[in-house]
C-alpha cells in the first residue's frame, strides 16, 4: 500500500504539517506516501526516463557543451541507433540526425539519449553519459508497469554493481519504491554484501540508511539462528559505532534494527541511552525518524502502542519536544497529556514551536483533562495561547 511507501524526508515536515491540521485531522492524519528517508534524495531512474520518453537512442557527442540563454547546459549528440523503449526513431531520425541535449555535465564519446514531446515545438531532449553496459542496462530494465516488487528483484543483484551508474539506478529504485515492495523483494537481497557495505567506513555513506534497513530486512526474514544473529550483530556495531552527531544513514541504521528484531530492537535503544532527554540532538531526530518509519510500516511486527511510548520517552528532550508532542497527537496516546501540557512553561518558554504542538495537542485531545489545560493556559497567558493556537491553525475555543 503506498501510504506504507517511507516516511517524510524531514522531521520538520512533519511539525510544518502540523501546524494546519484542525483536530479531527490530527486525530485522522494517514502515513505520508514519500521517498525513502533513509536515502538522500533520489529523482527518476533510469527505467522512468526510457519509459516516459518518445524516443530512445544511442547518440554520439557531436561538440562541446556549452549554457544557453537559461543557463542550462546543453550539448549536440548525433544519433547512432534506436534504443529498446520510447517510440523508436521515426524517418527524419535516421542515423546521423543531430539534435542538442539537455546534459548534467558534458559527455565525451557515447550517450543514451531520451526525446520526449513538447507540444508543437517537437521533442525536448535529454542525454546521459553511457557504456556499453549501461546501454544494455537501461535497454533490458523491466518496465515501470511491472510489479514493484519483481522490478526489485531485477535491481538486487545490482546494488553493488561495479559499474557506478548502474549501482546509483538499482538504489535509486529502491529508494522510490514503497517498503511493502522492498520488504517483498527482500529474497533477493544479498545479505553478505549489504552487510559487508554498512561496515565500509570508506563506503558511500548517502546509502549507508537503506544498508542498513536491508540488512535488518534480511535478518527479519532469516531462518538459520546463526546468520540472523551476525546480521542483528552487525546492526548493533553499526549503532555503537563512533561517529559524530551527523553520522550518515543512522536513522536507517535503527530502522533496520527495529525491523530485526522488534521490541527486542526498542529495547536495545534504550539500553543504549537513545530514549532519554539528554540523548544528543542529531541521534534523537534519528531514532524519531525511525520510530515515525515504525508506526506506519512494522505495526505487524512491533505493537504500535510500544512505539508511541518510545516517542514519549523522547517527549522532554528538547531537540525534539515539538516534534514528539506531534506524533504522539497524530497516534492519539493521550497518556501523556500531563507532560506535554507541561512543556509549555518547560521548552516552551523559549520555543515557540513546542508552545504551537502544544497547543495542537491539547486541542486535539478529546479528554476533559485537555480541556482543563487549555483554560489554564489561556487564563495565564492569553496573548500567547492565541499565537500558538494561530500558528497552528486550530479555532480559539
Amino acid at each position: 500500500m503506498s501510504s506504507l511507501a517511507w516516511l517524510s524526508r524531514s522531521l520538520n515536515a512533519w511539525l510544518t504539517l502540523g501546524a494546519w491540521l484542525t483536530p479531527a485531522a490530527w486525530l485522522t492524519l494517514a502515513g505520508l506516501a514519500a521517498a525513502c528517508p533513509f536515502c538522500g534524495v533520489v529523482g527518476r531512474s533510469l527505467a522512468e526516463r526510457r519509459d516516459a520518453a518518445d524516443l530512445v537512442a544511442v547518440g554520439e557527442a557531436d561538440g562541446p557543451a556549452a549554457r544557453d540563454t537559461d543557463g542550462l547546459l546543453g550539448q549536440p549528440f548525433r544519433l547512432v541507433s534506436p534504443l529498446v523503449g520510447g517510440r523508436g526513431i521515426g524517418p527524419r531520425d535516421a542515423d546521423g540526425h543531430a539534435v542538442t541535449a539537455r546534459v548534467a555535465a558534458a559527455v565525451d564519446g557515447t550517450a543514451v539519449v531520451f526525446g520526449t514531446r513538447d507540444g508543437a515545438d517537437g521533442l525536448r531532449w535529454e542525454a546521459i553519459a553511457a557504456d556499453e553496459s549501461l546501454l544494455a542496462h537501461v535497454a533490458s530494465a523491466p518496465s515501470i508497469e511491472e510489479p514493484a516488487a519483481a522490478r526489485l528483484r531485477w535491481y538486487a543483484a545490482r546494488l553493488e554493481h561495479p559499474d557506478a551508474a548502474i549501482a546509483a539506478d538499482a538504489f535509486t529504485e529502491f529508494g522510490r519504491a514503497p517498503f511493502e515492495a522492498v520488504r517483498a523483494a527482500a529474497d533477493a537481497l544479498d545479505a553478505t554484501r549489504l552487510r559487508a557495505a554498512l561496515r565500509e567506513p570508506s563506503g558511500d555513506q548517502r546509502r549507508r540508511g537503506f544498508y542498513g534497513l536491508a540488512v535488518g530486512l534480511a535478518a527479519a526474514r532469516e531462518h538459520d539462528p546463526e546468520t540472523r544473529a551476525v546480521c542483528i550483530g552487525d546492526l548493533h556495531a553499526a549503532v555503537a559505532g563512533v561517529a559524530d552527531d551527523r553520522r550518515a544513514g543512522f536513522d536507517g541504521i535503527l530502522a533496520g534494527l527495529l525491523v530485526a528484531e522488534g521490541e527486542q530492537g526498542l529495547a536495545h535503544l534504550r539500553d543504549r541511552g537513545l530514549l532519554a532527554a539528554d540523548t544528543r540532538p542529531g541521534d534523537a531526530r534519528h531514532v524519531l525518524a525511525a520510530l515515525r518509519f515504525a508506526w506506519e510500516s512494522l505495526g505487524d511486527s512491533l505493537p504500535r502502542e510500544r512505539t508511541a511510548a518510545a516517542v514519549a520517552a523522547l517527549l522532554d528532550n528538547p531537540a525534539v519536544a515539538a516534534d514528539c508532542a506531534v506524533d504522539l497527537a497524530r497516534c492519539a496516546r493521550w497518556d501523556d497529556i500531563d507532560r506535554v501540557a507541561a512543556l509549555w512553561n518547560g521548552h516552551g518558554r523559549d520555543d515557540p514551536l513546542v508552545r504551537r504542538a502544544v497547543a495542537g495537542y491539547l486541542s486535539a485531545c478529546p479528554l476533559e483533562a485537555a480541556a482543563d489545560h487549555r483554560e489554564r493556559i489561556a487564563a495565564a497567558d492569553p496573548d500567547a495561547w492565541r499565537a500558538a493556537l494561530s500558528a497552528a491553525a486550530v479555532p480559539a475555543r
